[in-house]
């Protein structure tokens, strides 16, 4: 039987209104087919290509995203009140470790299980924690309704997707792997457009993955990057939304440092002398910003000789690779 949840409607209120937008007693499973919002179904591949059409953006367009950004992003001390404990740093950590389903190099991160499935890309990854974020910075989120954190993780999953993705499975097929909460497609729906009014309808997000190509090219001399150096890029910039650290820096500055930190690991540029290529972004905060992935990646290599054909064999998948690369920024 499907849990119930007493006084629901007095826990989620639509922000216009004040009308309970969870009008339901139980939660239960019901199919449905989804539109897809997305304007643009171009979107880099989970394994490294870019998209085959894909153009280099010119510096003024650069400097459009950069001034568009700002919309984009969690409230400016986000960060800050969730180290503090102003809010609930346990309802985001949850969250996401809920989406990527924590445990060992083995477990399958649930988004990951979808991708797999439904050949999702990273962008969509990226924006549902996007999604989260910006709305527990600007909604004051209950504590202890456990279903109402999985609640809000299918609802960003599915609004990234709807955004993102060419076809968007239905709302049951989307909780893959859920054992314990599975929410109809009306409850969904209901939590949409709570999040929608939060995040003020601006679901087309400025993002890392908006100017890593961008990066790569500038500070490698205009040289195409490699599939290596994309799919290693791909996996630094989601693994960034792991911890609280990189929720200080902008994405510009984000895709910047990971663009400088791929290719100087790669001995393809020294970073200190390709930091003055990185336009329309304050090179302070890349440098910062670059030294705190580094301080938590490349710092922390280990090489142990017992063990590694262990890793290799791990490695040889590619959730495998990617949890292994994913950043474990301190909370």
């Amino acid at each position: 039987m499907s849990p119930s949840y007493d006084s629901a409607s007095s826990i989620l209120l639509c922000a216009e209104d004040g009308d309970s937008i969870l009008g339901f007693d139980d939660v239960e499973e019901q199919r449905g087919h989804r539109p897809r919002w997305g304007s643009d179904p171009k979107r880099f591949d989970f394994y490294g290509d870019l998209p085959v059409d894909s153009t280099l953006q010119s510096d003024e367009r650069l400097g459009w995203l950069v001034a568009r950004e700002q919309g984009h992003l969690p409230r400016e001390d986000y960060g800050q009140r969730l180290r503090s404990g102003a809010l609930d740093l346990s309802v985001r950590r949850d969250a996401i470790d809920w989406m990527w389903k924590e445990g060992s190099l083995f477990s399958s991160p649930l988004f990951f299980v979808v991708h797999a499935h439904y050949n999702f890309g990273p962008l969509s990854a990226y924006l549902s924690v996007n999604y989260l974020d910006r709305f527990l910075s600007a909604y004051e989120f209950p504590q202890g309704k456990t279903w109402m954190t999985r609640l809000l993780v299918v609802t960003c999953l599915t609004l990234a997707a709807k955004m993102e993705e060419t076809e968007v499975p239905l709302s049951l097929d989307l909780q893959v792997g859920e054992t314990k909460y599975v929410f109809e497609d009306r409850t969904i729906q209901r939590m949409e457009l709570l999040v929608l009014n939060t995040l003020e309808w601006r679901m087309q997000a400025v993002t890392p993955f908006s100017y890593i190509d961008f990066f790569l090219h500038k500070l490698s001399g205009g040289n195409s990057p490699t599939k290596l150096l994309v799919s290693r890029s791909t996996e630094l910039i989601l693994g960034t939304v792991k911890g609280t650290d990189c929720l200080a820096f902008r994405p510009s500055v984000i895709a910047a440092a990971i663009a400088l930190l791929v290719l100087s690991d790669a001995q393809v540029v020294d970073a200190e002398k390709s930091l003055s290529f990185c336009t329309h972004v304050a090179k302070e905060r890349v440098l910062e910003c670059f030294e705190v992935i580094q301080d938590k990646v490349f710092m922390r290599r280990q090489s142990p000789k017992d063990g590694s054909s262990a890793v290799s064999s791990v490695l040889q998948s590619p959730v495998g690779v990617l949890d292994a690369c994913l950043l474990d920024l301190p909370e």
